[in-house]
């Protein structure tokens, strides 16, 4: 099948844009290709300390250079569903090295915090942050050159994107990324919808909400939602980053333990020593990210991603924006309902035919580069397999022919809509992103007066209090990375939502993020520039009417162009945000962070981004 063109013409865009910056980021680690393995360059005091606490035969086979060494880099801790099965994976990894003439060390840990638990609170001003701080602790724990191949453990939301950011700054390494799957289904999405609502309007106490909650998040896995966790899974898969089929493989299975031990046997091969070497410079490169674009299209995945992927691509010295999303996401078919976009969670995603039928139909229609680089060899053609045990040994075999469930997931004929619902938003405050995936036609457009807050706990007081029962546009400034961090404000979800069932019409504009479980209120997010750095933004006051038209991609305030030139943007105290669970520790990064639009990371890349 022929590239559909505007496919083409994105892709080769990016090429152009990034030509310079791509080149030297090439250049840097292909100079690092087949050199002596990285052990090799240490002293024999380095090379001791390394292996000292090594088992005898481990030794032995570290002392030969011909023999690769894995670094694992994990997420793991038992407090987190997600990342809690990771515990038994280095055991396996090691068991597999071993059986292949290899040997792996655990080369580090990297944090993992949950935007579950912190939505809402003060916690999440780190959080879009700590993508930075993994991508820096990845680094640290590749740092002594013992390793010829990395396999990185890791699943939600920062923990995925920083781990890459951190793989791509080692680009002559080979990576594999392990996933550990998603838990069981529990409570279905819709009721779990509605408790949360009757909870925001008083109807119920907390007692009960926690118990809805509780059968909701009930075991080990990440949550079942399609946000941004398992947005990240979908990713490394369709940018060739995983196994095939391996996103949405329950753990504590035996096929989720058969698989952990393939990539291992995986990381062996494409190892420097190995019979493919592959690198993940080779790996991540303008086809593979727009791949990425595409396939978060496709299923409807995390607004999130409109930042890491982005930050993710600058690292490999390629330069995206949001003009590419928006002209992909006019293309690109949405294939997949799964909630907060449909009642379905992705182990129903995975059983009606999960990504490998995606993938198979994205190709089908020219909507994926299909001659890519992958961590199984060269084209992205052998995704559309999924992974089974037959007598106990790992085999893949064809999707299947068909979805089967077409409530859920859809040819690229007869998707559920025919654009990805991800647009760019741009007019007198800047430019912004909206997902409306799950809004419906009749909400997505609004013109109402601004209701200016500088705070979410301020829009659900006035919520609490009855001053919302209007049409209004909620617009919450002092939300981007260089204010607090830029948290998701996912905790104004069910108050709006309950707002817009009783017939008024609200939308939500804000510089800050709104989460991978954006919903069926219309929100513009990302505001750029944000209101601290003096964005437009700022300039809005309560009862300026305004614009919010995701058809055609109108953010506005309607006033005269010469008042609104003329007036000045506001200012507030952010003191009170720089203290308290760590922000202190921040500070630097929240002086340094890029706008929305450029990934909002903190540091500044090495000279192949200047």
């Amino acid at each position: 099948m022929a590239l559909h063109p505007v496919l083409a013409a994105v892709t080769d865009r990016i090429v152009e844009r990034s030509r310079g910056t791509r080149a030297a980021y090439l250049a840097r680690h292909r100079a690092a290709y087949r050199q002596k393995v990285e052990r090799s360059q240490l002293g024999c005091t380095n090379l001791a300390h390394a292996f000292a606490a090594m088992p005898a035969q481990d030794k032995i086979l570290l002392k030969e250079a011909s023999r690769p060494n894995l670094a694992i880099v994990s997420a793991y801790n038992d407090m987190l569903s997600a990342h809690q099965p990771l515990a038994a994976f280095p055991a396996w990894i090691k068991q597999a090295a071993q059986s292949a003439g290899a040997t792996a060390q655990f080369a580090g840990g990297v944090p993992a915090m949950c935007d579950g638990v912190t939505q809402g609170q003060d916690g999440m001003e780190l959080s879009l942050f700590s993508r930075d701080v993994i991508a820096m602790a990845t680094a640290v724990a590749l740092s002594h050159q013992m390793f010829d191949a990395a396999l990185y453990l890791g699943v939600c939301d920062k923990i995925v994107p920083g781990l890459l950011i951190g793989a791509l700054t080692f680009g002559h390494l080979p990576a594999v990324f392990v996933p550990a799957g998603p838990m069981t289904t529990g409570m279905s999405n819709d009721e779990k919808a509605k408790t949360r609502q009757l909870f925001a309007q008083g109807k119920i106490g907390r007692a009960q909400l926690l118990e809805a909650e509780s059968k909701s998040y009930h075991g080990p896995g990440t949550c079942t939602f399609y946000g941004t966790a398992n947005s990240n899974q979908m990713l490394m898969e369709i940018m060739g980053l995983h196994l095939p089929g391996s996103a949405f493989i329950n753990p504590n299975t035996p096929l989720r333990e058969a698989l952990t031990y393939e990539a291992a046997l995986r990381a062996v091969a494409i190892s420097a020593q190995g019979e493919r070497f592959t690198p993940i410079a080779e790996v991540i490169d303008e086809k593979a990210i727009v791949n990425g674009i595409v396939g978060l299209l496709a299923t409807g995945g995390s607004t999130n991603h409109t930042l890491h992927l982005v930050a993710i691509a600058r690292a490999a010295g390629i330069h995206i924006n949001w003009d590419d999303f928006s002209e992909l996401s006019a293309v690109v078919p949405l294939l997949a309902r799964v909630y907060p976009n449909g009642k379905a969670d992705v182990n129903h995603f995975h059983a009606a035919g999960g990504m490998a039928l995606v993938i198979r139909e994205l190709l089908g229609a020219g909507l994926l580069h299909g001659d890519v680089n992958t961590v199984m060899g060269p084209g992205l053609e052998q995704y559309t397999q999924e992974p089974f045990l037959d007598d106990g040994a790992l085999v893949w075999r064809d999707a299947a022919s068909a979805s089967h469930d077409p409530d859920v997931l859809r040819p690229a004929a007869d998707p559920f809509s025919a654009d990805g619902g991800l647009k760019l938003m741009t007019g007198n405050l800047g430019r912004a992103i909206i997902k409306v995936s799950a809004v419906k036609p009749e909400h997505r457009v609004i013109e109402a007066p601004a209701l200016v807050f500088d705070d979410q706990n301020a829009v659900l007081d006035a919520f609490k209090r009855g001053e919302l029962t209007r049409d209004f546009v909620a617009v919450i400034r002092f939300q981007g990375p260089r204010a607090n961090g830029m948290p998701e404000l996912h905790k104004l979800t069910p108050a709006l939502s309950v707002l817009q069932d009783q017939g008024l019409r609200v939308a939500l504009v804000t510089d800050g993020r709104m989460s991978g479980a954006s919903g069926k209120v219309p929100a513009a997010i990302h505001v750029s520039p944000e209101a601290v750095s003096g964005g437009a933004i700022a300039r809005v006051r309560n009862g300026d009417l305004m614009r919010v038209d995701a058809d055609t991609g109108e953010l506005a305030v309607l006033v005269p162009a010469a008042e609104w030139a003329a007036r000045e943007a506001a200012s507030i105290d952010l003191s009170h945000k720089q203290h308290g669970v760590g922000r202190e520790l921040f500070a630097v990064f929240r002086q340094n962070a890029d706008a929305a639009e450029a990934g909002a990371a903190s540091f500044r890349l090495p000279d192949w981004q200047e």
